[in-house]
């Protein structure tokens, strides 16, 4: 059996992955080793740790990797210190592949390590870009340029990475794993949900989650601001409002205090979780399904743009952190202006136009079995020297056009 060594540092990141983790269970020729830092052990950020363990997965090593998010020195810190550390688990392992996802500061730590220790490395959702701000791109695509084998969630992505002078054999447009889990159900029922968060189907729901932006993380305090009172007007116009924290980012901490400090308000239908966890975060995405009911998704999460889709939920992005992200045509893009917060979130519930628009919309991220397409290749491949000494498919050349072959 191949070993295969699955690194999740954060709540949304491990959601995208218990499709490869169930697919790897499944598959006689591999077995998973689970590493999980980050974010899942801060209990400021809901400790989703214990979500894993709900689910059922063994987790094999937990490393703590200390940030202050009120600075991004720290970020400098944690990468250092999250390369050692995440090293002495590779060691302690011995994987025969190091599966890592996204675009954070923990998950290029783990790359760094995996490559440097000739782990073959496996990287899922390069190629995507966000260009508001965040420092995930040059993160991203600087994590692409380390792995050995990449699995993309489109296919513009695809040609990103192949634009990058990556071998194509390496390159595998498997979809978003997310699906996979919405495909088949899993996610809480409508019933579950009026359970747990004493909602009422008849009246609008908005969820919301706005993460900082890293590179004016400064800022994160007053940006959060004119969402709070959007939401606080919008409350008032008795609309439920579903609030989540943010991820551990530089001035993340500054979000978290603003908006606990707003709690203290009380305002009616009003409420607060540090993590709703996947299961029903997914299933209050999934009551948008059902056209009397109105529900949106509002802020600035990843999961705004790719996961949305599937679920013809309407959604209210805001500020540049996902600029550049490949959407469907459910989504309202809006700056940190109160008053056009407040607006498109009206659009999102009363404009029924938009409304069946969003419940049409394509989704750009859709493929069946994603993680199984990637189970399989990793059950497959072979690891040898074609797949460890990595080559540049771009000679340097220029045509007459003017594009560098």
């Amino acid at each position: 059996m191949k070993k295969i060594a699955v690194f999740t540092g954060n709540r949304s990141e491990y959601g995208l992955l218990i499709s490869v983790l169930n697919a790897i269970n499944q598959n006689p020729k591999l077995e998973y080793k689970l590493i999980v830092s980050g974010s899942h052990l801060d209990e400021d950020f809901g400790e989703s740790v214990k979500e894993i363990q709900r689910d059922g997965f063994q987790i094999n090593v937990s490393i703590k990797i200390d940030i202050d998010t009120d600075s991004l020195n720290s970020n400098v810190t944690a990468i250092g210190s999250g390369i050692i550390k995440i090293g002495e688990a590779i060691q302690l392992l011995k994987p025969d592949f190091m599966i890592v996802y996204g675009d954070r500061s923990e998950a290029l730590a783990a790359v760094i390590a995996s490559t440097q220790m000739n782990i073959a490395t496996v990287h899922i959702e390069g190629g995507d870009l966000t260009e508001g701000g965040a420092l995930d791109d040059s993160v991203r695509h600087a994590m692409t340029k380390l792995c050995h084998l990449h699995f993309t969630t489109n296919e513009q992505s695809s040609m990103r990475v192949l634009g990058m002078g990556e071998e194509k054999w390496r390159v595998h447009n498997v979809g978003l794993l997310a699906l996979d889990m919405i495909a088949e159900g899993n996610f809480a029922s409508s019933k579950e949900v009026v359970e747990k968060l004493q909602i009422d189907l008849k009246k609008p729901i908005l969820l919301f989650t706005q993460h900082s932006v890293t590179t004016e993380f400064e800022l994160s305090g007053d940006q959060i601001n004119a969402s709070l009172c959007a939401l606080e007007k919008l409350a008032k116009m008795d609309i439920q409002v579903i609030v989540t924290y943010p991820n551990n980012d530089a001035g993340g901490r500054k979000i978290i205090e603003k908006i606990q400090l707003f709690n203290k308000k009380s305002i009616l239908g009003f409420q607060i979780h540090k993590s709703l966890g996947r299961y029903f975060y997914h299933g209050v995405l999934a009551l948008a399904r059902d056209k009397s009911i109105r529900v949106a998704s509002v802020g600035n999460s990843s999961s705004g743009i790719k996961e949305t889709p599937v679920f013809g939920c309407p959604t209210v992005n805001i500020g540049s952190r996902q600029s550049g992200r490949l959407r469907g045509q459910n989504v309202i893009d809006v700056n940190y202006i109160e008053k056009d917060i407040i607006e498109a979130c009206l659009v999102c519930f009363e404009d029924e136009k938009f409304r069946k628009l969003s419940h049409d919309t394509d989704n750009p991220y859709y493929s069946l079995h994603s993680g199984k397409q990637i189970a399989d290749v990793l059950a497959s491949i072979n690891i040898d020297k074609k797949l460890m000494r990595k080559k540049m498919t771009l000679s340097g050349e220029v045509s007459k056009d003017g594009w560098f072959r």
